[in-house]
């Protein structure tokens, strides 16, 4: 074994259930993982001031955004902050940029340090306190959190593609928030599929309800609870739609209270350590992709290129193949993450093997950008119960914009660990055509795919995105509102059909061509 190799050799999280003015802040709840981490390992608390390596998830509230932008007490430098709490004064310290594709890609950036020699023992941990902090915001109590401010630090060293997550063009119509962007990669990949709406509704619910059963089994799931398949998709008081076509509970839930944290060591430490390999668990394959960053410059909305590309990628460096794996944990923020993730692997939605090792967003909680460090732990521990069994773990960042993909054993990997250079197969996805962009379309149009946007007291925007008659892409609204049109978009498949688009000086509006009469 080279004594380089990077193993995972710990993994704890934790789940807050009490009051809102008691709730640890993001690096209070990072601590109590990393002490669960440390428990797992077996190893003594002392070993946490000894690490070397440090990297922590970035939280919601350092996101950008309204959050953001509230009194909210905070710290500025989060991994100088988790370190003096640990004790520890790791020489590589780092934050992550916004994205849930973070965990899995910072155990693939720790892997290669260690491998490397630049590290022997590192942790990774993530938070989010938003259930707490929601209502602590709600109340404008942020006197519980008041003695977290810190001011006085440099800013972090970040990880990761700080990009923000759409162009301005795509902001002013609604694709800026995730509850917006995937229902409309959900409705042209039922279209591609030439699914009813009926059917593919029965299809969603029938996939996330196995979701619900581990959730239930879960003891860190936020809604520990089985649901129904009509349960999860027919819409109700406590089952709102959000966006078409997913009602409430088809949606990640990031107003959670929750926290996970991994401890990676180079082998020969480990075992200086006392850990023994029966506890170690081995990254053998891996790989980071960007899709085309903009959603209106993807190749389509019904597949996902950088996770093909991924996925290969990664079976490929560790000489296994879709058979070889035992189990999943495919990132679940919304039903189409998964559906084409599991389409662009190969996978089928119902196999016997199941789909998640936590639960999924929706049930067991969507903490932020660190739900896949939850993942892992839970990948850990079933590598460790199954010792010469294999387990794929994909995770996503944005709009299925960012991804990283890891796999896992127990079963040592051979040789020295070196993964390929991420460039040299990001340019296959980089050079992948994609349709013409225009921010002004005017007139004969076509949808490509679409969603209603939904708040609590019903429909209250459309958005398209389609082609005008030159072949190029653009994204709308619906008339303002317009509820008519709103309700005839979701009564039937609305992929393919015709309308007229017009430029009003700020916004692009579309108008399906059967209520052109009645538009002034």
């Amino acid at each position: 074994m080279d004594p380089n190799t990077p193993v995972l050799i710990g993994g704890g999280q934790f789940t807050y259930r009490g009051a809102p003015e008691s709730c640890p802040p993001p690096i209070g709840l990072c601590a109590r993982a990393a002490e669960a981490a440390i428990a797992d390992s077996g190893l003594n608390h002392e070993i946490l001031a000894k690490i070397d390596g440090l990297a922590v998830v970035g939280f919601t509230i350092d996101a950008g955004g309204n959050l953001s932008r509230m009194p909210i007490p905070k710290a500025k430098n989060p991994p100088k902050a988790l370190a003096k709490v640990l004790g520890a004064s790791p020489a590589w310290q780092t934050y992550t940029h916004v994205g849930g594709n973070t965990p899995q890609a910072l155990v693939n950036e720790a892997a290669e340090r260690i491998a490397n020699g630049d590290n022997k023992l590192v942790l990774l941990a993530g938070a989010e306190f938003l259930g707490s902090m929601m209502k602590l915001v709600q109340a404008s109590n942020f006197g519980p959190l008041a003695a977290y401010q810190v001011d006085d630090e440099e800013a972090p060293a970040m990880f990761g593609d700080g990009r923000d997550g759409c162009s301005p063009y795509e902001a002013r119509h609604g694709l800026e928030f995730p509850t917006n962007v995937y229902p409309m990669f959900e409705n042209a990949y039922r279209a591609n599929l030439g699914r009813s709406l009926e059917a593919h509704s029965t299809a969603m619910g029938a996939l996330f309800a196995p979701f619900t059963e581990v959730a239930a089994q879960n003891p860190y799931a936020w809604f520990p609870q089985a649901q129904t398949a009509e349960a999860l998709v027919t819409p109700s008081a406590s089952n709102r739609m959000v966006g078409f076509p997913y009602p409430k509970r088809l949606n990640a839930i990031i107003q959670v209270d929750q926290s996970a944290a991994v401890l990676m060591a180079s082998y020969a430490h480990a075992k200086s350590l006392g850990v023994p390999e029966s506890q170690m668990v081995f990254l053998h394959g891996c790989a980071d992709t960007i899709e085309k960053w903009n959603v209106l410059d993807r190749v389509d909305y019904h597949s996902s290129p950088a996770m093909r590309v991924g996925v290969r990628e990664a079976f490929a460096m560790a000489g296994k193949s879709l058979a070889d794996m035992s189990f999943f944990d495919l990132y679940s923020c919304f039903p189409v993450a998964v559906e084409i993730a599991a389409k662009e692997m190969g996978l089928a939605t119902d196999d016997p093997r199941g789909l998640t090792l936590t639960g999924g967003l929706p049930y067991f909680g969507g903490p932020g950008n660190n739900y896949s460090m939850h993942g892992i732990v839970e990948m850990i521990h079933r590598c460790r119960k199954e010792p010469e069994a294999f387990g794929f773990l994909n995770a996503n960042g944005w709009f299925l914009t960012k991804h990283a993909f890891g796999i896992y054993s127990n079963r040592p990997t051979e040789g020295a660990w070196a993964r390929k250079p991420k460039k040299s197969y990001q340019g296959e996805i980089d050079a992948m055509a994609s349709p013409e962009v225009t921010e002004t379309p005017t007139g004969a149009a076509m949808i490509e795919t679409y969603t209603v946007i939904h708040a609590r007291e019903g429909m209250r925007m459309g958005i398209v995105i389609g082609r005008d008659e030159a072949g190029r892409r653009f994204v709308a609204n619906t008339p303002k509102g317009d509820t008519d049109i709103m309700a005839d978009l979701e009564g039937r498949e609305s992929v393919g059909r015709k309308g007229q688009v017009v430029h009003d000086g700020e916004r692009n509006i579309f108008t399906p061509q059967e209520f052109l009469g009645s538009v002034v």
